[in-house]
C-alpha cells in the first residue's frame, strides 16, 4: 500500500483528488495540506511514499517544498498536479525529480493511469535485481515502468487496445477521442480511456487544440 499526501490550497479540489486516489487499488491518502509549511510538517509527521503536489501554494512555490523535504532527507516521491503550463515549470519539476506532471483540470482516468505507472516503476525498482545495463535501461526508460505490468488497466482489453494503437499508428497527424472512436467502432468514452492509457505509458503524445470557446480539445499521436 502506497501512502499519499495531497497538497492543494483549494479544499474542494483536494477533496476531489483524494477521492480519485482512494479509488485506485494499492493507494491510500493519509493526509492533506493546503500550504507549503503545512505540507512540510505533514510529510515529517506522516512519512508518505508519494506527494500529489500543487505548485501554486499561498506561502511558497510548490517546488520549494521539494527542496525543504530533500534537505530533511525525506525519502518520498512527488507527482506534480498543477495548472502551470509554462515549459520552465515542467523542466524544473523534472530537475527536482518529479515522477510525473499532470495538468489541471484532469479526470480520474488521467490520474489513475499515472498512479499505476508510478506503482509499476516503484515495484520494478524494489523487486528487480540489476544484473547489467539492460536492466537499468528497462527500469529508467520512458515506457519501462508500464512494460513491467503484464496486463492492461482494469476494464481495458488487449484486442481493443490493439485496434486503437493501429488507428493511431496508421493516421498521419493527430486524432481526437471522437475521431478514434469512429475509426475503431467504439464509444468516445472508451476511446478516451485507451488513448489516455497510451499517453500515460509514454507511447502516445497529447496536444491541445484551442477553439473559440469551451475547454481545449485533446488530440493524440503515436510516438514512433
Amino acid at each position: 500500500m502506497i501512502d499519499v499526501l495531497v497538497v492543494d490550497d483549494d479544499f474542494m479540489v483536494a477533496r476531489i483528488h483524494r477521492g480519485f486516489v482512494e479509488r485506485v487499488p494499492g493507494f491510500r491518502v493519509v493526509g492533506t495540506a493546503s500550504t507549503g509549511e503545512e505540507a512540510v510538517s505533514e510529510i515529517d509527521r506522516l512519512r508518505p511514499g508519494l506527494i500529489l503536489l500543487d505548485l501554486y501554494l499561498p506561502d511558497m512555490f510548490g517546488l520549494d517544498v521539494v527542496t525543504r523535504i530533500r534537505a530533511a532527507r525525506h525519502d518520498c516521491d512527488v507527482l506534480v498536479i498543477s495548472a502551470a503550463r509554462e515549459a520552465e515549470a515542467v523542466r524544473r519539476a523534472v530537475r527536482y525529480g518529479a515522477v510525473n506532471y499532470l495538468l489541471k483540470p484532469f479526470g480520474f482516468d488521467e490520474l489513475r493511469v499515472r498512479l499505476e505507472q508510478y506503482a509499476a516503476r516503484r515495484s520494478a525498482l524494489r523487486a528487480a535485481v540489476v544484473a547489467d545495463q539492460a536492466d537499468v535501461d528497462r527500469v529508467l526508460s520512458r515506457g519501462g515502468a508500464v512494460a513491467a505490468v503484464p496486463t492492461l488497466p482494469r476494464g481495458l482489453s488487449a484486442e481493443t487496445a490493439d485496434l486503437v494503437e493501429r488507428a493511431l499508428r496508421g493516421h498521419d497527424g493527430t486524432l481526437s477521442a471522437s475521431e478514434c472512436a469512429d475509426r475503431v467502432g467504439i464509444s468516445r468514452v472508451s476511446a478516451r480511456r485507451y488513448l489516455e492509457h497510451f499517453s500515460g505509458s509514454g507511447r502516445a503524445e497529447v496536444t491541445l487544440r484551442y477553439g473559440a470557446a469551451g475547454r481545449p480539445e485533446r488530440r493524440y499521436a503515436w510516438l514512433s
